[in-house]
């Protein structure tokens, strides 16, 4: 048997540990949630994924502050094994050599940034208690509420059945792209894509002055899962003025 893990938890002091600080909060409430959670048969994978997927994006949901959120977030990601890692970074290297030269060399840094860069940051500043600081609430609520109710659907969207890998890239790696999109776009209040980010045709992902701009920004609304419905850079007209890239 099996028990599902990572699953929400509450991040409001709790009444029997007064003085507890809120990432202690968090780990003890997360440590409580697995002791009581029924098991799972281990031979329903699929319904561990389900179940898991779910209960990741509605913990994510209860965050009240970008602290919180990145606690959660921090705690979560803590749960990746190295090996969860390499199947990621293969999944990005298949995808990102498909690409035509010379865009295929220009890009794959930026994704890259977008991925594991985004998890060396979350990573230290979850180990830094950076989080602990960061009280400011969450700054576009409701999207950031459909962002969370978006993602097990989102994680699920693909059929594997026909892609010839030697890994499988399961929904729980699929989950990993969502968290650190998460900790981009609604922790740090940055574009789900880096700045700098080239498309075809030579636009890029701009900062003009601490306000994001994307050429794609409003024009992924008809794949329900991409992140770039829920990005807070705004959109770039095509005929427009390219401005400084930060």
């Amino acid at each position: 048997m099996r028990a599902l893990d990572g699953l929400g938890c509450s991040c409001e002091i709790s009444e029997d540990r007064p003085n507890m600080q809120p990432d202690h909060t968090v780990r003890y409430h997360h440590r409580i949630m697995k002791q009581t959670i029924t098991a799972i048969p281990e031979d329903k994978p699929h319904l561990v994924e389900h179940d898991r997927v779910r209960a990741v994006a509605s913990r994510l949901a209860t965050a009240d502050s970008k602290g919180t959120l990145g606690i959660i977030l921090g705690d979560v990601v803590s749960q990746y094994m190295l090996t969860d890692l390499q199947v990621i970074g293969g999944r990005l290297y298949s995808e990102v050599v498909s690409l035509p030269s010379p865009y295929r060399e220009r890009v794959r840094p930026y994704f890259v940034e977008q991925l594991f860069g985004a998890h060396h940051a979350l990573v230290h500043m979850h180990r830094t208690d950076a989080f602990l600081s960061m009280t400011a609430p969450i700054s576009d609520r409701e999207t950031f509420l459909k962002f969370c109710a978006m993602i097990p659907e989102g994680c699920f969207a693909w059929d594997e059945r026909a892609e010839r890998t030697r890994f499988r890239y399961s929904p729980q790696h699929r989950l990993f792209y969502y968290l650190m999109a998460a900790f981009t776009m609604f922790v740090l209040d940055r574009p789900g894509h880096p700045v700098g980010m080239p498309f075809p045709g030579g636009f890029s992902v701009e900062d003009r002055k601490g306000t994001y701009y994307c050429l794609i920004r409003d024009r992924e609304k008809e794949v329900f899962f991409s992140i770039c419905n829920f990005c807070p850079a705004k959109q770039t007209e095509e005929n427009a003025p390219k401005g400084e890239v930060r």
